[in-house]
Formats: C-alpha cells, structure tokens, sequence
C-alpha cells in the first residue's frame, strides 16, 4: 500500500501538507470490517470530510476519473463530490484491460456518457485517450458537449483507425489554451476565426490542408509552443507566429518558412527522407541555410535531426552566416561526416555560434561506410575558437578518418571545454578508437575525454 503527499496552497494562506494511504479502499475495508474504535475511524472520515473545498478537489485531482467517482461510496457527504472536478482525464486506467474490443468500446462509452451526464460545474480540462480508442461517432457529442464549457484544454489521442474527422463544434471553444490532437483530420469550418487565445497547439499524425495550416497559425496570435510532427497534405510549411518560443516539427516536406518569429528560441526539426542537393537554385537565392536563419535572431537551442542538415546545405553554403547565432548555447547535429555538403552546413554553424556551451553530434550509422572524405576538418583555413564551449557529446561514429579529424578539430579549437563524450556505433575498433583520441592536442587543460560502451 502506497503513500503520497501532495502540498496544496491558497492564496493568502500557508502550505497545508495532506499525506494519505489510497484512504478510499482503507475506508470501505474499514466499514466492512467492525473496527475497533469506531469514534476514532468516524472522527478520521469526518476530518476529511470537512476539509475545505480546494483541497478536496486538490484531492480528487490526483486520482484518476474512475478512483474519483468510486469516491461516492464514502459517505453521503462524498456521493457527488467528483461532479465538480474541473479537469476530466478518460485514458487506460478507465477501462481494464480486455482481449475484446467491442467490450472495451462500450465500457468506455458508457463511463464518458455517466461522467458527462451528472458532472456539474465548468470543464477546465477534457482528455480522451485510450490505446483501443476509435474514432467512434460518440466522439462527437462529447465535443459538443464540452464545447458549451469554458473549456482550456482540450486532448484528443486516437490511437486506432483512420483519421477522426474533428466536428465544427471544436472550433468554437474560443477559450482553449492548450490543444492536442492525434491521428486527426482538421477542416474548420468557413466562420472559423481562429483560436485567439491558444498558446499551446500539438498536432501529431494529423491531415490538413497547406491553407488551413496557414490560417490556423496566423490566427492565434499568442501561440507560444508549436508542435507539428507526421503530417500529410502539405509539403510547404510557412509558420508566421510572432510569440511563437517553442517549435518542434518532424516528417516529410520540401521547405519550412519562417516569418515573424522573432521570439523564437527552442527549434527542434527533422526531415525524415534524404533530399538531393541538386535541385534547381533561383539566380541570386543564397540558399536554404541562410533563408532559415533570417528570422531566427534569438534562437537558444537548435536540434538538426534525421536529414534535415542536408535540406540545409541546398544552394550555397557561406563559411559563416551574415549575423551570427549570439544567443544559441546549445547545439545537436545529425550528420553523415562522409557528405561534404553536410560538413560544409555543420562547419557554417559552428563558427556562427560564438557563445555554444554545450554541442552533441550524432552520426548516421547507415551512412558510415568507407572514408571518402579526408583532410577537411585538419585543413588550417576552417580553425576558429570556439570560447564558451564546455561540453561535447558524439555519439554513434565508426573511427573513420573524417570523425576522428571532427574531434580533433574541436578539442583543439575549445579552451574552455571540460567534457567529451565520445559514444561509437559498436564495438569493433574500439581500443585503436580509443588510442587515436588520447593522443590529440586539447586547447583546454581541463578537458576530459570520456570514451563509452556502445
């Protein structure tokens, strides 16, 4: 029998500390069974009854929505307590587990129907996620239903089927301020204005069109957080938010723009396919390098995943970008260290982040094959200092010439590191791997070369 502790605050009142043992089921084992001092018991239910109202629902909070109405059996005082609990969670605990998924279907049905029907009181939260869940008609009512509520966060995970058809009654909870939506199909309706106090939006495996993207976007004018990860529909991504600080983005497209994101300063991007970097360059266009960075000024952290360092070396790729990245402090890259284009984008990079404390390169190991590329990070014309840098991660190299050339280049080129990390593909090599990195020249006298296990 476990125990928690929660710390719940008012306004204007100090920490109240509750510390309870699953007291539901202790209770019912205790009115089952003649206790022995049954004024105690009844003073100990009467206690936690007569709790004030915010940390009775701080209380059934914690619990999950099928342990929260079970709570109904503890005293008449109790019986619809849960009705008012702001926040509705329907996910694997609601429903046991079952090899019958008809029988699933219906119990789940059935809970978010009764919940639904006797809550009383606002819906501040609405999550629906179950792993048998389907895109059932229920579905639609249900959004209905929590569309009337001041409703500000709204998740909807179908983890089965096709994608679900979201109802036009979505688009009208002008209050959201967080939505999360998976395996879903989006067409807003024609009076949709958008989402005017959104701030969070995460769409995973979703279908949609390049114009409602768009407009979807634009329309939410304090969208602070973006997710955005294996869409279909559009290939074309243009994202024009001005309070944007966060967006992480995966999947299969041609180009990402980006207009007014002038606060943005987490980016997370990857292209999950190879690109050629033989496609066609208008006259003038200085490549897709340093397009992406122009309204980027602020950015703090920066991961490069999959292939997406490759769309970066389309066109011509500068030694360093026009205004460097001052703010950027860490740095991951996914890179095939035998790609020449590739190196060429991660060297621009590099020497465009003057103030870098912490890089972390992973290597592509279906790409690792014989060393074709050789003397480029030895060569004198790409040394550069890189003075705030303290930590290095490299993970997944094979020992060829062009990786052990990378970390020469950077444990010569960083007086201030402290940590290198070094993690190969396997373990073929590793000894003579080993052996080549103690005996290069490090700029900083503190640095430690940490060499790991695969």
């Amino acid at each position: 029998m476990g125990s928690s502790r929660y710390t719940i605050k008012a306004q204007g009142s100090p920490y109240i500390h509750i510390s309870f043992v699953c007291f539901l089921p202790l209770i019912i084992q205790k009115k089952r069974e003649p206790p022995e001092l049954p004024c105690e018991i009844e003073t100990e239910l009467d206690r936690i009854s007569s709790l004030p109202a915010y940390v009775i629902d701080q209380i059934l909070s914690q619990l999950s929505i099928r342990d929260a109405v079970r709570t109904s059996v503890l005293s008449r005082k109790w019986r619809y307590k849960w009705a008012t609990i702001p926040h509705l969670v329907f996910d694997n605990q609601c429903v046991s587990f079952s090899q019958d998924q008809t029988l699933i279907k219906n119990k789940l049905v059935n809970i978010v129907d009764h919940v639904l029907l006797l809550h009383n009181g606002p819906i501040l939260k609405f999550k629906l996620s179950h792993r048998d869940l389907l895109g059932v008609s229920d579905i639609d009512r249900w959004i209905l239903h929590v569309s009337r509520s001041c409703i500000k966060e709204f998740v909807l995970e179908i983890w089965k089927g096709q994608r679900y058809k979201v109802p036009s009654s979505l688009f009208s909870c002008q209050n959201l301020i967080h939505l999360e939506l998976f395996n879903c199909l989006l067409k807003p309706p024609s009076t949709f204005k958008g989402f005017r106090n959104l701030k969070s939006l995460d769409l995973q495996h979703i279908t949609l069109s390049r114009d409602v993207f768009e407009n979807l976007i634009s329309s939410c004018p304090l969208l602070e957080r973006l997710t955005l990860m294996n869409f279909d529909g559009f290939t074309h991504l243009k994202i024009d938010a001005p309070n944007l600080q966060f967006f992480d983005i995966g999947g299969v497209f041609d180009d990402v723009i980006f207009e007014n994101t002038f606060h943005l300063a987490l980016v997370s991007i990857g292209l999950y396919v190879n690109v050629k970097t033989e496609l066609p360059m208008a006259l003038g266009n200085s490549g897709k390098l340093l397009r992406f960075f122009v309204h980027l000024p602020h950015i703090r952290r920066l991961e490069v995943q999959s292939y997406f360092l490759k769309y970066l070396a389309i066109g011509n790729v500068p030694s360093r970008l026009p205004r460097p990245c001052a703010d950027l402090n860490y740095l991951s890259i996914r890179i095939n260290f035998n790609d020449l284009e590739e190196c060429l984008a991660a060297l621009c990079l590099l020497r465009s982040s003057p103030n870098l404390q912490e890089l972390e390169m992973l290597a592509r190991p279906e790409d690792n094959c014989i060393g074709v590329l050789t003397s480029f990070w030895d060569d004198d014309h790409w040394n550069s200092m890189f003075p705030q840098l303290q930590i290095v991660k490299i993970v997944g190299i094979s020992g060829i010439k062009s990786e052990l050339e990378f970390i020469n280049y950077v444990l010569s080129n960083s007086p201030a590191l402290e940590r290198m990390t070094v993690k190969p593909a396997s373990a073929d090599g590793g000894w003579d791997m080993l052996k080549e990195l103690l005996r290069f020249r490090r700029a900083s006298v503190r640095a430690e070369v940490i060499f790991l296990d695969p």
